[in-house]
């Protein structure tokens, strides 16, 4: 286990000792502490952001700018009284929360925050885990928040949870398929699965930056991605008010209901921060020569990439319409998993020759337009081509009356 560790820590070069355990407890807390902070900002920062882009003033009462709305909301969640349906599943109920929120901060801990600093002769990477599998153990983090979600649906013995969570579980399994190989296209090109080996691989300036050097197409793919999987509007059906009064937590109150919330915003800074490593090198940028102060810039490179992609999310929401659940699923099953699954092919062809990626690029483009073609005929059997006439008298319509005009041998 020791070896396991230090091949993947520096840390651990050593062997385990008192103080590399201090260490990693110092790195633990200060991870916690760090989410924890972000978050209460990045929910300040959302409810302000929204109101200025609406014309709205936003919360202003509590603290400075109103920043300390956010604990005010966070204690009167505490002391609301829990309350637990009749028809619920205890025990499932109460453990779904924690389902969601503890994968949030494991993934956190796997992301590079900053470069290396030197401790009491130990060499401390700025991050709380480097395990050599990291980039799995993210995606099984995001696939174990699935059951948190679904299993708060289903064990609060209501009908709009339960049908938010079974589009919530369709939503997410559907769009881990093109994450999945978006991620693969990146370890093709940096032969790792740590995510510190990822960043260490896009330095040397913005050029080696994994946006740069495979494309645009899968940073696109993993966003659209990423925020399906975060349920972010415009991809929200699953908390769609409209249609599911609150979603999956609609039956969760007090505490129960702050994690939910808590986890939500949990989730958007730390894919935030995984996109940052996947694709933009990390903590990586323009570093003067300081001394005794370098360890600061990459930290804060860090924190402004992260800071642009929270703020994209805010932007999402308050300007983009909300997807129906069939585009939702046309646009994950129809359009992003080919076409991260081909880019994975041209990217693994131009791995090993140049010959091969130019091939694998043509076979691409055919595969895709035969199934833009086979995807368009199957959209019209299935349900022909309608065009709603009104029936007019002289030149004003009928209100009240639609002919429909039937087309694909459907009959009127």
């Amino acid at each position: 286990m020791n070896q396991l560790l230090a091949s993947s820590d520096p840390l651990f070069a050593h062997g385990v000792t008192g103080v590399v355990l201090l260490i990693v407890l110092i790195k633990v807390l200060i991870g916690f502490a760090v989410i924890m902070g972000s978050v209460t900002i990045m929910i300040w920062f959302e409810r302000k952001a929204i109101s200025d882009m609406q014309s709205r003033i936003g919360p202003q009462r509590w603290g400075p700018f109103g920043l300390f709305q956010t604990l005010a909301d966070g204690l009167k969640l505490i002391a609301k009284e829990d309350l637990v349906p009749a028809e619920a599943d205890r025990f499932v109920f109460k453990l779904a929360p924690y389902l969601v929120l503890v994968p949030a901060f494991i993934t956190f801990a796997l992301v590079p925050l900053g470069g290396t600093m030197h401790i009491a002769g130990h060499t401390v990477m700025l991050q709380v885990a480097n395990p050599p599998m990291g980039i799995l153990l993210m995606l099984a983090m995001s696939g174990v928040s699935v059951y948190g979600v679904m299993l708060a649906g289903w064990s609060s013995g209501s009908k709009y949870p339960l049908l938010s969570s079974v589009r919530a579980s369709a939503q997410m399994i559907s769009y881990e398929a093109a994450l999945g190989m978006t991620v693969v296209t990146i370890i093709l090109a940096t032969g790792s699965l740590s995510t510190h080996n990822i960043v260490a691989a896009q330095a040397g300036g913005v050029w080696h930056w994994n946006i740069i050097r495979l494309g645009i197409v899968p940073f696109v793919v993993f966003l659209i991605a990423i925020t399906a999987e975060l349920n972010r509007p415009p991809f929200d059906v699953v908390e769609a008010e409209s249609e599911l009064v609150g979603g999956f937590n609609t039956e969760y109150s007090s505490i129960r209901f702050g994690i939910f919330y808590l986890a939500e915003f949990m989730n958007t800074i730390t894919m935030s921060a995984i996109i940052v490593t996947l694709f933009l090198g990390g903590p990586a940028g323009w570093v003067p020569n300081v001394p005794h102060l370098r360890w600061v810039f990459p930290i804060l490179w860090f924190v402004a990439k992260v800071t642009f992609f929270c703020f994209s999310y805010i932007w999402f929401r308050a300007s983009l319409p909300r997807f129906r659940y069939d585009q939702v699923m046309d646009l994950g099953w129809k359009r992003l998993i080919p076409l991260s699954l081909g880019w994975m092919l041209i990217v693994a062809g131009f791995l090993i020759a140049p010959a091969w990626g130019f091939l694998m690029a043509s076979l691409v483009l055919l595969a895709w337009i035969v199934l833009t073609r086979a995807f368009e005929l199957g959209q019209g059997r299935e349900g022909g081509t309608r065009d709603a006439v009104l029936p007019t008298v002289g030149e004003r319509p009928i209100p009240g009356r639609v002919i429909r005009r039937f087309t694909d041998g459907e009959q009127s």
